[in-house]
């Protein structure tokens, strides 16, 4: 199942560098949640996929009676959703004030701090 896994990790972080590499600020965005997506199953993977019990320790023994799952990598992956998710409602929201302000979203066009080019 890792393989798996391991292929479909590579065809998101790809095709969020694609998306990522788009000159329209939405695509951006959309290649930024691919790419945490990515991490997120990266992350899940790692910590080996095998069923097993909670990681409960009966009373009066040091260590569990049977295989259990690995309870890190799960910790990891619901704080990096939310952290994510918090991530991409700020950009969403500056894209949007970006627009109205704007009036685009290509990114070439969004060039209000830079120096006007003489020619």
């Amino acid at each position: 199942m890792e393989p798996l896994l391991s292929i479909l990790i590579g065809i998101l972080v790809a095709a969020s560098v694609y998306l990522m590499l788009a000159r329209n600020l939405m695509r951006f965005l959309f290649g930024l949640i691919l790419l945490s997506n990515a991490a997120n199953l990266a992350i899940f993977v790692s910590g080996r996929m095998t069923a097993g019990a909670p990681p409960l320790v009966p009373d009066g023994m040091d260590v569990p009676p049977e295989v259990v799952a690995n309870a890190l990598p799960q910790a990891l992956v619901l704080t990096a959703i939310v952290i994510g998710f918090g991530l991409f409602a700020f950009a969403l929201i500056l894209a949007v004030r970006a627009y109205r302000s704007l009036g685009t979203l290509n990114t070439d066009e969004m060039r209000v701090a830079e120096p006007k080019e003489q020619g």
